[in-house]
């Protein structure tokens, strides 16, 4: 849903591009405490890179349009695979670094549009998917089987609710006349399907990183809460809160002390779900890419049907060398569209780690000066990390 130059009139594009930037500033900060906030988690200085990689993935994966019937195809968006892996603000930032290198590197999505697609697949997919994703664990079993549950419902729920905010949008500053009604039937249908694919591709994405780093998925931290071995004097009334319940304790003094609490194993090195996660992405920017429907995505479909397409300006940087994600220079198509997905995928992994690395030092900048008892209310959070550990403190 790559909303072109010319389909919304300039009060409109100026709003949305507004809301946006306004959008990305606070990500900024909150982005700041996700990510900052990972310190007591495993490969925690890695979080960000990942978050990147993230950006990547979602690159590689919006490059493959799947069939949904009828001649029209659909596309990954993003916005729920995001939020899950490395949170609300850091998926906006996430997203946002995406559609800039489409907009500047492939021709892809208007330039006088690109607030307009932040807001709709950058903020309102990120924002619908993660309020759905925690309403739902909130009130499923504390299991990992509700994660990928509630991943599900909410990437499903996220496409078309971009797709009617796009309606909405143009009912305030469509360059044509169409039926509006009728228009957002037809989005929300078209979008509904592709929402399915989505779906799926969250949450088989989402269940993979949970089977080997369960730590690494920031919306899953604190759904369970293991059992800690721990040994020493039931508190009293008045001397502060209880010690969670424990796996074994001795108050005899006969028996000697309370053994040992065994060390946990360590969880599978981060380096994996970078090799794993990396590995997947070329394959599917380079390889799988020439592969993807050429029907038209939802939202051409539905502009062409309803004759929106009609308004349609030409891209500024129709011209650039990679524009409609082919390299100019090469007339092997196969060869062209594989070496145009590798070079998306350096840019947007290198774009994205290095901004986001860069957020990331300046939330552990300023934690480093923030009183110790700060966060979260002063309230002490525990986390599953994969491990079975409790990390002392939590995104």
């Amino acid at each position: 849903m790559h909303v072109p130059d010319g389909f919304l009139n300039a009060p409109v594009s100026v709003a949305t591009g507004a809301v946006a930037a306004a959008a990305v500033a606070v990500s900024l900060r909150g982005a700041r405490r996700e990510l900052a906030g990972t310190a007591a988690y495993h490969g925690a200085e890695r979080t960000a890179p990942l978050a990147g990689l993230v950006a990547a993935f979602v690159f590689a994966v919006q490059m493959l349009n799947f069939p949904v019937g009828a001649g029209t195809s659909g596309h990954l968006m993003g916005g729920a695979l995001a939020a899950i892996l490395v949170g609300p603000y850091t998926g906006v930032l996430a997203l946002s670094v995406v559609l800039l290198m489409q907009a500047l590197l492939f021709a892809d999505g208007g330039l006088t549009a690109l607030g307009t697609n932040i807001t709709l697949i950058g903020i309102v997919t990120v924002v619908v998917s993660y309020a759905v994703f925690r309403a739902l664990v909130r009130v499923l079993p504390r299991r990992r089987g509700s994660v990928t549950a509630a991943a599900f419902v909410s990437a499903l729920l996220s496409v078309p609710a971009a797709a009617a905010v796009f309606t909405g949008l143009y009912a305030l500053g469509g360059t044509a006349e169409v039926p509006l009604g009728k228009v957002l039937t037809a989005m929300l249908g078209v979008h509904t399907l592709i929402g399915v694919g989505e779906a799926l591709i969250t949450t088989a994405t989402v269940g993979a990183v949970l089977a080997v780093r369960p730590d690494l998925v920031y919306a899953a931290r604190g759904l369970a809460r293991p059992l800690v071995l721990r040994s020493g004097p039931v508190a009293t009334p008045g001397s502060g809160p209880a010690p969670r319940a424990t796996a074994a304790t001795s108050t005899d003094s006969a028996a000697g002390p309370a053994p040992a609490p065994a060390p946990a194993a360590r969880p599978a090195s981060a380096r994996k779900v970078w090799a794993g996660g990396l590995a997947a992405t070329l394959l599917c920017a380079g390889v799988v890419s020439f592969y993807a429907s050429a029907a038209p995505d939802g939202l051409e479909k539905v502009a062409g049907e309803y004759g929106i397409s009609s308004q349609e300006e030409e891209h500024g940087l129709a011209d650039s060398p990679l524009a409609d994600y082919g390299v100019a220079s090469i007339a092997d198509e196969r060869l062209s569209g594989g070496l145009a997905g590798l070079i998306g995928v350096g840019t947007t992994l290198a774009a994205g780690a290095g901004v986001l690395v860069a957020v990331r030092r300046r939330g552990n900048a300023g934690a480093a000066g923030a009183p110790a008892a700060e966060g979260s209310g002063g309230r002490a959070e525990n986390a599953e990390d994969g491990a079975g550990r409790t990390p002392a403190g939590s995104a």
